[in-house]
């Protein structure tokens, strides 16, 4: 009966240290900075195409969204969420339901450039308006790369 009780108090103590030394560190989510948003058409052959809702297709127009990123983390950042409103030139959404636009796959520390695609319905009348434009990354690699 002791020797059972000195094993599974040895074991214990075992794993407890141990769980110290094989943890990985901590994926921190860090805020990401953007300005300078503006958007212009993709080029031609990029953005043809439809955009489905509710079961049928609507003729979409296929926008690039530059901008700056300010990443004062001081590291790289990984799988950045880029998050922003899109409206129509009457205030209307030009994207329902939708504020995540798309991912930068890394921002490096400092000022950098970003371009991402979207597709918006033809009929939404221009100029488009970009508003509350933010954007999330981790300090390491959060999705698989195949």
């Amino acid at each position: 009966m002791f020797y059972r009780l000195i094993v599974t108090f040895t074991f214990s103590l075992f794993l407890l240290l141990s769980s110290f030394i094989i943890t990985p560190p901590a994926e921190a989510l860090v805020q990401i900075k953007i300005t300078d948003v503006s958007y212009k058409d993709c080029p031609p052959g990029v953005g043809e195409g439809s955009v489905t809702s509710g079961g049928s297709a609507l003729p979409a127009t296929c926008y690039l969204i530059t901008g700056k990123t300010n990443n004062t983390s001081g590291k790289t950042l990984y799988d950045a969420d880029v998050f922003g409103r899109v409206y129509d030139a009457n205030n209307e959404p030009a994207l329902q339901n939708r504020t995540r636009l798309g991912a930068l796959p890394e921002v490096p520390p400092g000022i950098s450039n970003f371009e991402l695609r979207i597709s918006v319905p033809s009929n939404q009348p221009t100029p488009l308006k970009l508003k509350q434009f933010k954007a999330t990354g981790f300090t390491s690699k959060v999705y698989p790369t195949f």
